[in-house]
């Protein structure tokens, strides 16, 4: 780790952190926090994913579906209309809407193979959003002047990841750079996000293997077709077992890249001497 000791980080002159946990357990809350303290960076993996690596897909797939109109058709081949998305910190919907769910496509739904193929897009502009971490600190520090640089990743982070191999590239890179940081949540945490996305189900991102588990699981225990899976059911019936399969692989990072800290301890954060202090009482020393 960059920081070895609480000593360390207090005396760091630039802090450098990349929060890591499940979405709703306050990594965009925190970070948020610090970016308006004044000093600190914030680097969003999902605005740089739907800026950079799936802007194309992104507006290409709601022009595909303008075409399907007359008169939106005229406009765009005459370069009269523009079409793109609007991706801020605070909104990224239009990165989950292009990811989409599988399933009945009379309720929304994609089919498997198109969804697969989304799947391997965001998993690998996710990837690429990753390995920039390091370019954004510089970026942040010769561009900009911030001193303190905080990375917000996505879920989805150990998905691409094997935390039990000590020559990770994407591990490697990244705690190079960072001192990493899992926000563990409580069995309570568990069950509110279980409950919050049983109300508003969102897209997510899974790696092959358990996406291939979970959809042919679900097919057979539920008798019922590929074109007429509901996708809202579908995606809530695999979260509670997306979120057992990436705990173990949180608790694996922190123990072998990182430190842990609670995710209610985070949650009383105010102000950057806040989360300092919380990083601090999450390292030796």
């Amino acid at each position: 780790m960059i920081y070895e000791t609480a000593q360390d980080w207090r005396a760091a002159p630039r802090k450098r952190v990349l929060l890591f946990a499940m979405s709703g357990l306050g990594k965009t809350h925190v970070s948020n926090v610090l970016r308006e303290a004044g000093d600190w960076f914030h680097y969003s993996i999902d605005y740089r994913i739907g800026t950079r690596y799936m802007s194309e897909y992104i507006s290409d797939n709601a022009k595909r579906k303008a075409m399907e109109v007359p008169f939106l058709r005229d406009l765009l081949l005459s370069d009269s209309i523009y079409i793109g998305s609007n991706i801020t910190f605070r909104n990224l919907g239009a990165v989950s809407a292009y990811l989409g769910k599988p399933g009945d496509p009379a309720r929304g739904g994609l089919d498997i193979d198109t969804y697969r193929r989304r799947q391997d897009q965001f998993a690998r502009a996710e990837r690429e959003a990753l390995l920039d971490t390091g370019y954004f600190i510089d970026r942040a520090a010769d561009l900009y002047g911030y001193p303190h640089f905080v990375c917000d990743t996505g879920g989805s982070i150990c998905e691409w990841v094997d935390p039990e191999d000590p020559a990770d590239p994407i591990l490697t890179e990244l705690s190079r750079h960072c001192l990493m940081v899992w926000i563990e949540g409580s069995e309570d945490h568990t069950a509110e996000l279980v409950r919050r996305f049983d109300r508003d189900p969102k897209p997510m991102a899974y790696r092959p293997d358990f996406l291939d588990r979970v959809w042919r699981d679900y097919l057979v225990q539920m008798d019922v077709a590929p074109d007429k899976v509901d996708p809202d059911a579908f995606i809530r019936w695999t979260y509670a077992q997306a979120l057992a399969h990436r705990q173990p692989l949180y608790r694996a990072m922190a123990r072998n890249w990182g430190v842990t800290v609670d995710a209610g301890a985070l949650a009383q954060v105010r102000d950057a001497a806040d989360f300092e202090e919380a990083i601090a009482n999450a390292l030796p020393g």
